[in-house]
């Protein structure tokens, strides 16, 4: 996911989007542990895009209480 999409979105639409995130997160462990992962580099790809999303999050909250 890009950056720039991610700073278009509104809050609630991240914190959604976030909570899927953690979800697909969950479940590509889950498969890693039990049958294997056909790309194991999706994980990698789903925890920044949670990062990313948590920083823009954080930037909003800080700008917000200025």
């Amino acid at each position: 996911m890009k950056i720039n999409k991610i700073r278009e979105m509104s809050s609630e639409e991240l914190v959604k989007e976030l909570d899927e995130l953690k979800k697909e997160l969950f479940k590509l462990r889950f498969s890693l542990a039990t049958n294997g992962l056909d790309n194991p580099l999706k994980i990698k790809e789903v925890k920044k895009d949670i990062a990313k999303i948590k920083t823009i999050l954080r930037e909003r909250e800080l700008k917000e209480a200025k």
